[in-house]
């Protein structure tokens, strides 16, 4: 497979704390991985860092081949790489359609903008019945559903997700996961942040391990599954 993003000594800082430190990694076409560890860990810093959100201290990033390693967050959307952020973040006084239309404000043809509602509204038709409804009336399931196709309406080819399933019920959980496997089928390739390690690497391919901001060990899912270094992640032993 072929890489889609590479990232190679990254750091992030933010004043004097040093959140990431110099890490390498890469993400292939098609694949789902899995970024995990304890919280703090640095694992939310480098996606922001990977879409223009905090600034990179050093190293690079390559989205496609090109570097992007400075580029804002507004020409990364477009260029076919975007977030979902923690939290959900949606415009709560706004409609579930015009959220939407956010995502969508690179594409300036109506027929684009439409057809993107259309492949969002199949993916969540719950959306689709809500459309006119403001979104913070949504349940925490529904604007998590929200929040991933905004960021959908650009037809990405690297979709970022950070803690899809935080605060949601088993059931609704189950369903978003059921969802980014989907999601790869249909050929988006997927990077997720993700506290419910079980799940994450049961869908994902490959998988980071992450503490105190390095990636400490990586490999196939399968494998970290098993990894002692996932378990002192998050026991604080690395």
């Amino acid at each position: 497979m072929t890489s889609l993003l590479s990232v190679q000594s990254l750091a992030v800082s933010y004043g004097p704390i040093e959140a990431v430190r110099g890490i390498d990694f890469d993400i292939k076409e098609g694949e789902i991985v899995a970024f995990l560890g304890a919280n703090g860990a640095g694992k939310s810093s480098t996606l922001n860092a990977l879409v223009g959100l905090v600034p990179v201290t050093s190293g690079t990033v390559a989205f496609e081949g090109q570097d992007i390693t400075d580029w804002p967050p507004e020409m990364l959307a477009p260029a076919g790489m975007t977030l979902s952020p923690e939290g959900r973040r949606v415009f709560g006084t706004l409609s579930v359609a015009e959220n939407l239309r956010m995502g969508a404000f690179s594409i300036k043809e109506k027929e684009s903008v439409e057809a993107a509602w259309d492949r969002v509204y199949d993916l969540f038709p719950i959306l689709h019945e809500r459309r006119d409804q403001f979104a913070g009336t949504l349940s925490g399931g529904q604007q998590q559903m929200l929040a991933v196709g905004r960021a959908l309406m650009c037809n990405p080819k690297l979709l970022l997700l950070d803690e899809p399933s935080l605060g949601l019920a088993p059931k609704i959980m189950g369903q978003v996961f059921d969802l980014i496997a989907l999601l790869r089928d249909q050929g988006v390739t997927l990077a997720v942040v993700e506290q419910n390690v079980a799940m994450a690497l049961e869908i994902a391919d490959r998988g980071y391990v992450f503490s105190s901001g390095k990636i400490v060990a990586s490999g196939r899912a399968s494998e970290l599954a098993h990894s002692d270094a996932l378990k002192s992640a998050y026991l604080g032993g690395v």
